[in-house]
């Protein structure tokens, strides 16, 4: 008799989150950018296209599905810009550079009392992903509380702070009970498996990037401690029964990546300490270094991301159980997962290979899967 699957989230074959826009949605979103249609009818192709998305990923056989980020123009920005105290603002540049296309520039700063609204659009938006899914458990993405400081405060070259946050430590605070007030009201709209999306580490397992902030005078390790706080304040009252994981990331835009380095610099700072139930790690390339780090790693579960978004050729399965094996020297195989690096469209432009070859890496992970685990 075939084992039961694993019960809890993050399963034994998952997913990032973001999915390619289809292109009757990118056309909607150009024409609502030109002011030829309204912001009704861009939410109506928003919601036809999520339906679809969906059924898709039930399809697939994802035990877990997402709206696909398709109604973001970027991963991050639009939840954060939509916080109290936080506006978004034009900018020159990108405020990291990509190796190759970049995408269009804008950050964000911090202006008043942060927190979190009772109306904040990813509240709808999650609503109706939970009726859309139905019985299939609904996953919400949003980026991690680390982000909003390292935009405003680490990667701005000219952050000043405002009155009310001139000591650092209320800062930090502001952004924890933001984070928790969210994290209560998502979970009062059903959300029981909740992602936080994150560049930072993996900006701070780059040795250039080090030394460019150290040079500024940043303590990254300091800093590094300090984010780990944070997250852990905003997880404090975080129910039983609702999963949160966190995905590191180096970079994703158009199939482009901006950080290099293995996890070997945060590793020791982040995994045994942060409170969450799960960590997405990227492991699809060498710029992610080897297996040694996840000696760190205490009881949660490590989704390995093997299998790239970048590209379109599929991996070998060999190859990929080849690696999983390397990885259980470090984690029991009971506490891995496997999944893709990342989303396959971090920004509403997506990475460089079509809808068809997208599901074709879901259908590889879930193949693997259920030849390594019994409980896939």
């Amino acid at each position: 008799m075939a084992q039961a699957r694993k019960a809890r989230a993050p399963f034994r074959y998952d997913i990032v989150g973001s999915f390619l826009r289809p292109e009757a949605l990118k056309e909607k979103r150009e024409a609502f950018a030109r002011g030829s249609i309204t912001a009704e009818a861009l939410k109506a192709e928003e919601d036809k296209a999520i339906r679809v998305l969906v059924a898709k990923q039930k399809e697939v056989g994802l035990h877990a599905v997402t709206d696909g980020e398709l109604r973001r123009r970027y991963w991050h920005l639009d939840f954060l810009a939509a916080l109290d105290g936080i506006e978004e603002v034009k900018a020159e540049k990108w405020s990291v550079a990509f190796k190759g296309a970049q995408p269009k520039a804008a950050t964000i700063q911090i202006a008043g009392d942060i927190g979190f609204p009772a109306d904040h659009p990813f509240l709808a938006h999650f609503r109706f992903l939970k009726e859309v899914a139905g019985d299939t458990l609904a996953k919400l993405t949003i980026p991690s509380p680390s982000m909003l400081h390292l935009i405003t405060c680490v990667r701005a070259e000219s952050y000043t702070p405002i009155p009310q946050y001139q000591d650092e430590a209320a800062l930090y605070h502001a952004i924890a009970q933001a984070y928790k007030k969210a994290i209560r009201a998502f979970y009062e709209a059903g959300c029981r498996y909740l992602q936080l999306d994150d560049t930072s580490w993996g900006e701070f397992c780059d040795a250039g990037k080090r030394a460019a902030y150290e040079k500024r005078g940043f303590d990254l390790d300091a800093i590094g401690r300090r984010y780990v706080e944070v997250i852990n304040e905003a997880l404090e009252d975080k129910p039983e029964d609702l999963v949160v994981t966190m995905h590191i990331c180096r970079g994703n835009f158009r199939s482009t990546w901006f950080s290099s380095g293995g996890y070997d610099p945060i590793a020791p700072i982040l995994f045994p300490h942060a409170r969450v139930d799960g960590f997405f790690l990227e492991y699809d390339s060498d710029r992610s270094g080897d297996f040694t780090p996840l000696k760190h790693i205490k009881n949660q579960t490590v989704v390995l991301g093997l299998v790239t978004s970048k590209t379109p050729e599929l991996e070998k399965e060999a190859d990929v159980i080849r690696r999983i094996e390397e990885a259980e020297a470090y984690v029991p195989k009971e506490q891995l997962a496997l999944s893709p690096q990342c989303g396959f469209s971090s920004t509403e432009e997506g990475n460089i290979l079509t809808e068809e070859e997208q599901w074709e890496k879901i259908r590889l992970i879930r193949r693997i899967a259920e030849s390594v685990w019994a409980d896939a």
